[in-house]
């Protein structure tokens, strides 16, 4: 076990990060989730699994996953049987179908070595069409069936890029047909004016009750390569990123993929610190974030 974990009392003994609600859940999260796909992906083990510690000794417990974020389920897997009860585990499964969904959860767990986790995401469901996914063989009906063997208390999906299949399935839960936990939706200050979640998708997640998570809230690494460290999409002004992030209706938290204890630091002081944008400061955002949605253009993949 590492020092910093063996320090630890049975309970994390640090002071909480600011929580809220995580929708229907119940569950109270802190409002930053540590991203584990730089660290996964662009770190040794030797790099990742400190900040990763770090993290958890400042508070951030809610800690987000995938089977495709390279050595990452292997490294969390050397520190969750310390620390299992004490952290709110997400991963996802990229997938369309029930079978491929199970068999990518039961390795997530084995490599996780834990039972279960808190919550398991339908990843970028925008690359799938949405009956494909709603299908009786479908990936909801593997998410349903995971959560009835008590591999995951909840479950949700994650969308990076065509609103529009978000929407349906949205409303094809307003409707009564697909159970819905939690969503986590790519939204920052500049995409808002390609993909729109937040005028388009936010709004039904909060008539469900849903769990929010946002990510991408600094648009990302450039061109989605997180083999090396490199800088986000969004160069500056990530402090004003972050308040707007945590600043949209109904949301919980922001997941950020951080890649060193300094980011950790970074985003464990904004946490606590955070404060909604003033007017003014909106206004300026908004015209930052209109002028460079026009460079950036659909990097996420397709709008529609």
């Amino acid at each position: 076990m590492s020092a910093v974990l063996e320090s630890m009392p049975p309970r994390l003994a640090f002071e909480p990060l600011p929580q809220r609600r995580f929708g229907k859940t119940g569950e109270q999260v802190p409002v930053v989730g540590l991203g584990t796909g730089p660290g996964g992906i662009g770190l040794t083990d030797a790099e990742a699994i400190p900040m990763y510690e770090a993290a958890l000794a400042g508070g951030i417990t809610y800690l987000d996953t995938a089977p495709g974020y390279n050595r990452a389920h292997a490294q969390l897997g050397q520190l969750l049987p310390s620390c299992r009860s004490q952290v709110f585990l997400a991963t996802k499964c990229f997938a369309g179908t029930a079978a491929e969904a199970l068999a990518i959860h039961e390795q997530s767990l084995r490599d996780l070595q834990v039972d279960s986790v808190d919550l398991l995401y339908a990843h970028c469901v925008g690359s799938f069409e949405p009956e494909q996914l709603l299908a009786p063989d479908g990936v909801f009906a593997g998410l349903r069936e995971a959560r009835r063997r008590g591999w995951t208390r909840h479950i949700g999906f994650t969308c990076h890029h065509h609103p529009g299949k978000a929407e349906r399935l949205l409303n094809e839960a307003l409707q009564g047909n697909l159970e819905l936990d939690a969503v986590m939706l790519a939204m920052n200050f500049v995409d808002r004016y390609t993909y729109a979640f937040e005028e388009r998708v936010l709004p039904l997640a909060r008539q469900l009750d849903l769990g929010v998570a946002v990510m991408k809230v600094f648009g990302g690494a450039k061109e989605m390569n997180y083999e090396v460290n490199r800088e986000s999409q969004l160069t500056g002004g990530h402090h004003a990123a972050f308040r707007y992030a945590l600043g949209l209706p109904g949301t919980s938290l922001a997941v950020i993929g951080m890649n060193s204890a300094a980011e950790v630091e970074r985003n464990i002081a904004w946490a606590r610190a955070w404060e909604p944008l003033t007017g003014e400061e909106a206004e300026r955002l908004e015209a930052e974030g209109r002028r460079l949605s026009a460079e950036w253009g659909a990097h996420f993949g397709e709008v529609a």
